[in-house]
């Protein structure tokens, strides 16, 4: 007698900005230093965009780049009052917090960031981060999504196939990734959240409310 095959379990991983976040981080925190600082916003982000890449690939640490913004563009805080407001910039994004706190304990979840030293460090310190079972953050790896060396990265941490793991990001660029890592790729924006859920639920087999 044959038995019938099951279905193979099926996981979640997650980006990070704009996922677990609203909006960007980077033009709150270049926001809210323009503003501490006394200069325009658009030359304090002029120097951080042009710079910002060797954060996410751990080429700089923080305090370096912010020596550079420095200089560049006369603010004069010192470094902890900056790293104060950078790390302030956070804008949390309840919802999918609440849905990852809901995922059965069968689904491996995981998180594949383009991020930066100091603010990896602070989301490893946050309890909620304790329900991810694989965290991997560019500026540890020294690569960034949309590389496939990253999404390389993600399947070997999270443990399971590409093809059972869900990926959800908030660019598009990113999404196709994933998919042809062999993801099933999900675009997430924090307006159509109960959308989202309904397609993860679709997807791990699980009811949306838990």
């Amino acid at each position: 007698m044959t038995l019938p095959s099951l279905p193979a379990a099926r996981h979640v991983a997650f980006d990070w900005g704009g996922v677990f976040t609203v909006g960007t981080f980077d033009g709150r925190s270049t926001w809210n230093v323009a503003q501490r600082g006394g200069v325009p916003v658009e030359r304090v982000r002029e120097s951080y965009f042009r710079h910002v890449g060797q954060l996410e690939v751990g080429a700089w640490t923080l305090p370096h780049f912010w020596e550079v913004m420095r200089r560049e563009t006369g603010l004069t805080l010192p470094y902890a009052e900056f790293e104060t407001l950078y790390l302030g910039s956070v804008h949390d994004n309840p919802p999918m917090y609440a849905t990852l706190a809901r995922l059965p304990r069968g689904v491996r979840a995981g998180l594949l960031s383009n991020n930066y030293p100091v603010v990896s460090d602070h989301l490893r310190r946050d309890p909620r981060f304790a329900r991810f079972d694989a965290l991997v953050f560019s500026n540890e790896l020294r690569q960034k999504k949309p590389h496939p060396d990253a999404f390389a990265a993600l399947e070997e941490a999270m443990g399971v196939p590409a093809a059972q793991t869900a990926f959800v990001d908030d660019v598009e660029e990113n999404v196709r990734a994933a998919r042809q890592a062999g993801f099933h790729g999900l675009l997430y924006h924090h307006e159509r959240h109960a959308e989202f859920e309904r397609e993860l639920a679709a997807w791990l087999g699980w009811g949306a409310g838990g």
